[in-house]
């Protein structure tokens, strides 16, 4: 597995660096199909001393792609709650690989866990015309819809671009691309 580790706004040590291998460079043992993970680790400037250091950490498992994020007022804290996001993260994947794989046959009186619980669908689908709009005004219809996203077609790049709101109250933007 390729860890790739970068660090925004602080300079990483060889200590955390070491750390960081130590704790997620194992991921791979829990779920082979790893190929890639990246961590992200940055300081903000908070009030708040609990929320100062963020880890980000994003798995590439054959397309599927985990992702966890913690904070934490020691670098180290933060790393460990990002670790154990991570490992719930896999064994969560892990389990529905599993269910799915598993089958059961109903001569034996057995019952499988997609029969004794419903597994959630799809049970709406909105259709709605867009038209090209600027951020700005992806914004302002977010806003006005109440929504905490939004799909529009970028008239800049003349793409679908989703629109959310970020945890620290700003906005972020999705742009798809082919993989």
């Amino acid at each position: 597995m390729e860890l790739q580790i970068t660090g925004k706004n602080m300079e990483l040590t060889p200590a955390v660096r070491q750390y960081i291998e130590r704790k997620l460079g194992k991921l791979d043992h829990y779920l082979p199909s790893i190929k890639k993970a990246s961590v992200e680790i940055f300081e903000e400037k908070t009030k708040s001393p609990q929320h100062r250091y963020v880890v980000q950490t994003t798995v590439d498992c054959s397309g599927t792609v985990l992702r966890g994020e913690e904070r934490g007022v020691d670098l180290f804290e933060a790393i460990d709650r990002v670790a154990a996001v991570m490992n719930r993260r896999i064994e969560h994947y892990k389990g529905k690989l599993y269910a799915r794989g598993r089958s059961t046959s109903p001569a034996k009186g057995e019952l499988s866990a997609e029969e004794t619980q419903p597994s959630p669908k799809v049970v709406k689908v909105k259709r709605f015309a867009i038209k090209p709009m600027s951020v700005d005004e992806a914004i302002d219809q977010m806003e006005l819809l109440g929504h905490d996203f939004f799909l529009f077609l970028n008239a800049d790049t003349e793409e679908l671009n989703l629109l959310y709101h970020r945890k620290d109250g700003n906005y972020g933007i999705i742009e798809p691309e082919l993989g």
